[in-house]
């Protein structure tokens, strides 16, 4: 039961950072770096898979040895590695492949990654902690 408390309360704050992220804050810089390339409307399903995947690898290499070890300082650490790994890996794959991928694009991208993830495993410990 823990374990899905522990997924719930982290992946909540990365859905609600990640939205006001894309949604708000970077959705202009988004559009002006990759044009045509953006999909009139969102595939939700592979959006949501993607999530789903995302914050169980999450919870699984950086929340719960945090809470494990009672260390925000490992979610940061292990947040941020994971992200800047996983946002990193994808980036610099579409810069290998892809005719004109935006270097700057994928430069905040990746930055952006390795922040939300490691604020997502932050807040999903503090929270599953202090409910515990």
């Amino acid at each position: 039961m823990l374990i899905i408390k522990l997924y719930v309360l982290t992946l909540l704050p990365f859905l609600v950072l990640d939205g006001i992220w894309l949604g708000t804050v970077a959705r202009d810089f988004y559009a002006s770096q990759l044009g045509s390339l953006l999909r009139s409307n969102i595939n939700y399903f592979v959006a949501g898979s993607f999530y789903l995947t995302y914050v169980g690898g999450l919870v699984f290499f950086a929340v719960a040895p945090a809470l494990a070890s009672d260390s925000v300082q490992i979610a940061l650490l292990n947040g941020s590695l994971l992200g800047l790994v996983a946002y990193g890996t994808y980036n610099m794959t579409n810069l290998a492949t892809l005719r004109d991928w935006p270097l700057w694009m994928s430069v905040v991208d990746t930055f952006w990654g390795g922040a939300l993830t490691a604020a997502s495993a932050s807040v999903g410990m503090l929270v599953t902690r202090a409910l515990s």
